[in-house]
């Protein structure tokens, strides 16, 4: 007869398996300290990908069919931890490491109230509002493209530059992201701004008359819903909110509105023809504010990295393993392709982590030890 199955025997049987799987566990994470020793005695780098590959298909093998894929990814696990275990013996600290370091030891304890901010756009752009609320006394310099804002950054222009990176319902500022690669910066702090858009005309202006509707094309998505309702209506995109708000101000026949800000009616001497027509009434953006040096001020919770993968498969799998390993919250995961670069992409993280976790920095120095390309963006605290 067979014997009834019971909740407690069955559970007794897994700690004792599991118990055996610790001590099987540790015994391979000491030879792999010792494989770490005769890699640096023969100056051989830790990623072996060949070995790995041959490794996962043979485990995938004795696991059969029913438990292959579930063994896998187990396995790319038990790899990465200890591959960890071997930077942390073989390399130096990185040196997004190392900067991290440096900058705790030299960044002032409060962020500037009063510094040269760039911004992109003009006067009543909502890149100005972020920097409104990010310095008490910004000293803002207005610039014609997102790009003029890093190379004002990069070149000592101004010493900090706010830029949009992503809005609640419109997505990530693509062009932005572009910008990031091809610039030197570091990411000191960022602010989640409310973003409320109305569409506004000169005076004496009627919603009725209104021909030709000018926005930046954030905006314009932010408003869509609201746009479909209109009739015999022009859309164009153009620079920013605030360049929209000068066209309306200056068109005296009527026929041209923007959507922008409420502040712009004040700055341009706008009439309001409809207030809040964004498609969601919790529409946030979210701006960077970027620095040539980096600086990492207390309370620091948040990390950005870029990096590209190797071009195979498994690549980005085992560069998130990483973060699952050390319990590392992926907050953010964008990817953009790689000018020139067939079917390469790099990818942006953000991570909430503090600043001060040796999690955080075992996984940059894995990273840095193992990416085909990497870069440290900052780690800062947002405001809301």
């Amino acid at each position: 007869m067979e014997k009834e199955l019971n909740l407690l025997d069955l559970r007794n049987d897994i700690d004792r398996i599991d118990n055996q799987i610790v001590e099987l566990f540790k015994e391979r994470l000491a030879i792999a300290k010792s494989v770490a020793e005769y890699k640096i005695a023969n100056d051989m780098p830790v990623l072996d990908s060949a070995r790995e590959r041959s490794q996962l298909s043979r485990i995938a093998e004795l696991s059969g069919a029913e438990y292959a894929d579930d063994a896998r990814v187990l396995y790319s696990t038990i790899f990465s931890l200890s591959r960890m275990r071997q930077h942390k013996l073989i390399d130096n600290c990185s040196a997004a490491h190392k900067t991290i370091e440096n900058s705790l030891k030299t960044t002032p304890p409060m962020f500037p109230e009063d510094a040269p901010v760039a911004c992109q756009g003009t006067e009543g752009a909502y890149s100005q509002l972020a920097a409104l609320k990010l310095f008490k006394y910004p000293q803002i310099k207005f610039y014609r493209t997102f790009e003029d804002v890093f190379e004002a950054v990069e070149k000592g222009e101004c010493k900090y530059g706010v830029l949009p990176l992503e809005n609640s319902t419109a997505g990530s500022v693509e062009k932005i992201y572009d910008c990031m690669d091809k610039h030197e910066f570091f990411i000191n702090r960022s602010v989640r701004l409310k973003v409320a858009h109305s569409l506004m005309a000169c005076k004496g202006a009627s919603l009725d008359n209104i021909t030709d509707i000018y926005s930046h094309e954030q905006a314009i998505n932010q408003c869509s819903d609201f746009l479909k309702t209109l009739k015999n209506v022009n859309i164009h995109p153009c620079a920013n909110t605030a360049a929209a708000a000068k066209i309306a101000a200056n068109d005296e026949t009527g026929r041209s509105a923007a959507l922008c800000s409420t502040e712009c009616a004040k700055i341009y001497s706008l009439t309001v023809l409809k207030e809040n027509v964004q498609n969601y009434g919790n529409n946030h953006t979210r701006f960077i504010c970027i620095s040539k040096d980096c600086e990492i001020y207390p309370g620091a919770n948040k990390t950005s990295i870029m990096a590209v993968t190797e071009n195979s498969p498994g690549s980005l799998f085992r560069l998130l393993s990483l973060f699952f390993a050390l319990g590392i919250n992926l907050s953010k995961l964008e990817s953009r392709p790689i000018p020139d670069c067939d079917f390469e992409f790099m990818f942006y993280f953000d991570l909430e982590v503090s600043v001060y976790s040796e999690s955080l920095l075992r996984l940059l120095d894995s990273i840095e030890s193992t990416a085909a390309r990497f870069r440290y963006l900052g780690s800062y605290s947002e405001m809301i």
